[in-house]
């Protein structure tokens, strides 16, 4: 009689727990429905702060403004000092004129940690020398002079080691010395805006670079090209304010907390990236990503979720410089490996989560946590498919983005998989790090939906009662 008792009791606080989940649930998707603040957490990112690179007071005030809102939640947070850089970077305006009758507004970027203008700096544009006698003949033009190179931008910044491809012993850094302002090279539209990765962390306030690099608007490029070999004088204008300050600059990942009840030491993980190239506003890339993941965290800290495990709301640093925060984070056992039941990456375009696709040893446990958002919308009706074919190889080389590292030491990586459903023409291709990475590019009504869809999988994995089944996910 005590045994049937006893299990009267189990089975009615699993009853009970079960009740609470779905409890959980039913608000954070009401939460969502009614009261989603998605697009606030984006436009601060986007409008407020802007680009983010590492290095950058931008970035500082991003990590500070993203613990404040976990902590606001009730959550635990942590905050991990990833990495430092020597000197910081960061940008005000820039602008530039052709100066002519027949004159235009430039549109044009630089790279990231390279030189500015010292106020507006006026120079006629003169072309790039191709050889050693060329550039013995016209070293005196080039003093106060823009610099129209050769070869089309891929977004890097000219190397002053690089040499003249007619020429090999002539380099870039003949030009600087001889005086000019800054190298002009054609780019196409919209701009692809990169950076040194390597040379930014070896830079000191004592070996700063001082030549201008433009990546300059194709079309406007060839109008400047066509006037100096017609040997007209053709006067640019730029007023471009780039500003390093001494460092050390530190960057951080800042990770909101929701302990597990009880398997507290295992873990479900969901992330983005806070970091980005900074001649647009990194809307996209990541920011809603980073949106969507703390959108994810506000609904379910505020629907009072008791998960199992325990659920981390990961964002991350240093994506764009080699995955640098999520590499910390495993490769410094933040958490074991063997004890993540999954980690979800949100890092793409502003679509809406639409399905997610599974090894058949997931794929009972996701039918079930899927069915709240099954047909939560039906203008974005979800399903879980299984995975066809034989299991992926496990990577051996990090990939790109931040589910990378977490692949290599064997956990499952499965995201939820995005789809432009209405046709607004969304194209990747068009902002993913050129200066078209703006705030309009991004789809409220996906994001929103996707933060709920989110919240409802990272709940239901913490709450099951085992880890998901790791067999064929890789190959052996």
């Amino acid at each position: 009689m005590k045994r049937l008792v006893v299990s009267f009791a189990v089975a009615a606080l699993c009853l009970l727990n079960a009740a609470a989940q779905d409890k959980v649930v039913r608000k954070a998707i009401e939460l969502g429905q009614n009261d989603n603040k998605v697009m606030v957490w984006e436009d601060y990112l986007a409008n407020v702060i802007g680009g983010r690179p590492v290095g950058s007071h931008n970035l500082e005030d991003a990590e500070k403004w993203v613990e404040k809102q976990f902590r606001s939640w009730g959550m635990d947070v942590i905050v991990q000092e990833v990495g430092e850089i020597g000197v910081g970077f960061s940008r005000g305006p820039w602008s530039g004129r052709m100066l002519s009758a027949d004159g235009m507004d430039l549109h044009f970027t630089t790279p990231g940690y390279t030189a500015g203008t010292k106020g507006p700096q006026r120079g006629v544009a003169v072309m790039e020398p191709k050889n050693r006698a060329e550039f013995e003949r016209v070293k005196g033009t080039l003093k106060g002079a823009w610099m129209l190179v050769s070869g089309d931008s891929s977004g890097w910044p000219i190397s002053l080691s690089k040499s003249v491809p007619a020429d090999s012993t002539l380099s870039y850094a003949e030009f600087a010395a001889a005086g000019v302002l800054g190298f002009v090279q054609s780019a196409k539209n919209p701009i692809t805006t990169l950076y040194d990765r390597k040379g930014c962390f070896d830079l000191t306030m004592d070996n700063l670079p001082s030549v201008c690099d433009i990546k300059l608007d194709e079309r406007q490029f060839e109008v400047v090209k066509a006037k100096t070999l017609a040997r007209e004088r053709v006067l640019l204008e730029f007023d471009i304010r780039n500003h390093f300050f001494e460092g050390p600059v530190r960057f951080h990942n800042v990770i909101g907390v929701i302990k597990g009840s009880r398997y507290p030491d295992e873990y479900v993980i969901c992330g983005g990236h806070l970091d980005s190239y900074d001649v647009a506003s990194g809307a996209v890339d990541d920011g809603q990503g980073v949106s969507v993941t703390m959108e994810s965290a506000r609904l379910l800290a505020l629907s009072g979720a008791k998960p199992k495990r325990t659920m981390m709301f990961a964002i991350w640093t240093g994506e764009e410089y080699g995955l640098l925060g999520s590499k910390y984070f495993v490769e410094h056992n933040t958490v074991p490996m063997d004890k993540v039941a999954n980690y979800f990456n949100r890092d793409g375009g502003p679509e809406v989560a639409v399905s997610i696709t599974v090894p058949e040893a997931m794929y009972t446990d996701f039918q079930k946590i899927a069915e709240p958002v099954a047909a939560l919308d039906p203008e974005f009706p979800f399903e879980v498919v299984r995975r066809e074919g034989e299991p992926r190889k496990r990577p051996t080389t990090a990939g790109g983005s931040d589910h990378a590292y977490f692949a290599l030491n064997g956990v499952p990586t499965i995201s939820l998989n995005l789809r432009d459903v209405k046709g607004y023409g969304f194209d990747y291709r068009e902002i993913w790090h050129t200066d078209a990475d703006l705030y309009p590019r991004v789809i409220p009504e996906y994001m929103e939906h996707s933060a709920v869809v989110n919240a409802v999988m990272m709940y239901g994995v913490a709450n099951l009662d085992h880890l998901l089944s790791r067999d064929g996910l890789y190959a052996e």
